[in-house]
């Protein structure tokens, strides 16, 4: 088991699995400032360790997060006072693309990404759980785009990644309103894959699936990461033409020998990890 020391999550590598888990209950869970850097920080510890073979995302307490820390972010965020409003809008854009950066990691994360949601999934979260491969909540979960409820846009990727897991019309309600969203009708909308009665079933569940996800070949699990990603955003066409040039490069792998090597004599298949990235012009 490793561990690397982050203030608003922690962080522990065991059997393939980079656990994060969100640690501060008391303030539910809020996204401060810390928080923004620090997911991309994990990201880029999990995108250099070749050991990790899935993710999951838990929490804290009673809500998973109740989203965005509107106190801390209250000066950083709005625009600078004076000066020319063109030149402060197109700064601010830069603050939002930033701001996108922290769940963006999640969704380009080269394997896949579990989330387990306990209570109130709220505002920025539900940005984060949206970014993940897989939901999974527990009875008392709940989702709620809150932003309208404030006066703004979501501008972080809910309204840019739920259109794709839920219905158009759900999306729309939702996040006109700022409903809640129940666990019920969270699974039954296919937002989230199964409903726990408690946090610690749920996390056992979750680490279970994810322990037979890190099982499987990483080769494998990553190109269909990358397929389901890529065509998310492409015709069905495009997505087919990708994945032939996948497997003309990727498809000369030892895997699927050890594979069927191991099903024929009934034990464990035993895969190489996946090669850590060079860093040859990025050092971070």
């Amino acid at each position: 088991m490793s561990h690397t020391t982050f203030t608003t999550f922690d962080y522990a590598l065991t059997g393939g699995i980079a656990h994060i888990r969100l640690n501060r209950p008391d303030a539910l869970n809020t996204l401060v400032m810390d928080f923004w850097q620090e997911m991309v920080d994990v990201f880029a510890t999990i995108a250099a360790e070749p050991k990790v073979r899935v993710v999951v995302i838990s929490s804290t307490g009673r809500h998973f997060t109740a989203g965005l820390d509107l106190a801390a972010f209250a000066g950083a965020i709005a625009p600078e006072s004076g000066g020319d409003p063109g030149r402060q809008g197109e700064q601010f854009r830069r603050t939002v693309l930033e701001m996108q950066e922290t769940f963006n990691v999640i969704e380009a994360c080269r394997v896949p990404v579990l989330a387990a949601v306990q209570g109130g999934c709220i505002g920025g979260g539900v940005d984060l759980v949206s970014a993940c491969d897989m939901r999974y909540c527990t009875a008392d979960a709940f989702f709620c785009i809150q932003e309208i409820n404030i006066g703004i846009v979501a501008d972080v990727g809910t309204l840019q990644r739920l259109p794709h897991l839920i219905p158009a019309g759900l999306v729309r309600e939702l996040a006109y309103t700022g409903r809640r969203l129940g666990a019920a009708r969270a699974a039954s909308a296919g937002l989230v894959n199964d409903i726990y009665p408690n946090q610690e079933t749920m996390l056992e569940a979750v680490l279970a699936t994810a322990a037979e996800i890190a099982a499987k070949s990483p080769l494998a699990v990553h190109g269909t990461k990358e397929m389901l990603n890529y065509t998310r955003d492409h015709t069905v066409a495009e997505g087919l033409d990708y994945i032939a040039l996948w497997q003309a490069g990727m498809f000369r792998t030892a895997d699927v020998a050890e594979q069927m090597a191991a099903n024929r004599e009934k034990r464990p298949a035993r895969f190489e990890d996946l090669m850590p990235p060079r860093h040859l012009v990025r050092r971070r």
